[in-house]
């Protein structure tokens, strides 16, 4: 078999506030940005793995989800347990200082974890806990 990682999904409650998380503070680029208002779908995504990206998308807008799971979702939201992404970058510190830099929420600085990576933790715009590991 030949499977790849193509495309992860995160979602946004503001596609504006997202984008300039993504695209000015990370340095991600655009590779795609369809819909309008709320309701868009932008995908973005390192210029070193053209091949994958993130999915920033209208939360629970499936027509399968009941309001009970709509609210549930945007309760999980607004604490930041919904959505959750794992990156890396060989600069852990420099990575920190810029994101810091930006005002983005910090939710952990670089910390030695006692499984054996180091790492860092901020939330984007719509609560979702990026965590960022030093790639050694």
């Amino acid at each position: 078999m030949d499977i790849t990682i193509f495309q992860t999904l995160l979602p946004h409650d503001d596609p504006d506030e997202s984008l300039a998380f993504y695209r000015d503070i990370l340095g991600f680029e655009v590779r795609t940005d369809v819909g309008s208002g709320r309701m868009r779908w932008i995908a973005v995504g390192s210029a070193e793995q053209p091949g994958t990206s993130i999915l920033l998308a209208p939360p629970a807008i499936d027509p399968g989800i009941t309001e009970d799971e709509r609210r549930t979702i945007a309760e999980m939201m607004a604490k930041g347990t919904y959505g959750w992404i794992l990156l890396a970058t060989k600069d852990l510190d420099g990575t920190f200082e810029q994101v810091q830099a930006a005002d983005a929420e910090v939710v952990q600085e670089p910390t030695e974890q006692p499984y054996g990576i180091r790492d860092c933790a901020f939330r984007d715009p719509a609560g979702n806990l990026i965590r960022i590991q030093e790639v050694r």
